[in-house]
């Protein structure tokens, strides 16, 4: 399994919309995509929040051959409907692990 890992740090003026409309709106259209099984939402708690809160996104995913038409098919339109509702006022960064065990 694959784990497609989109850590995002979002200002504090609007982090308690932002991620009220993440979990209601965002992640299930993500997960209704059908590429993802499954999305844990997790705090990092190792980094300050004076000028921000961050965020990791875990998508579950079977296969790095499955993410690949995730991010060809579904992620340009979901990406940008944050980025028209959101845009200047987050930074997102993604990364890819894999499950060992």
């Amino acid at each position: 399994m694959i784990i497609y890992n989109v850590t995002v740090k979002v200002e504090n003026e609007i982090h308690d919309e932002w991620l009220q409309w993440m979990k209601e709106k965002h992640v299930p259209d993500v997960l209704a995509s059908g590429y993802f099984s499954d999305c844990r939402i997790c705090r990092v708690i190792s980094m300050q929040d004076t000028d921000g809160v961050t965020y990791a996104f875990q998508y579950d995913c079977e296969s790095t051959a499955v993410l690949h038409q995730y991010q060809v098919k579904a992620a340009p339109k979901l990406k940008q409907d944050v980025i028209d509702k959101y845009g200047g006022k987050f930074v997102a960064f993604r990364t890819l692990m894999e499950v060992v065990e």
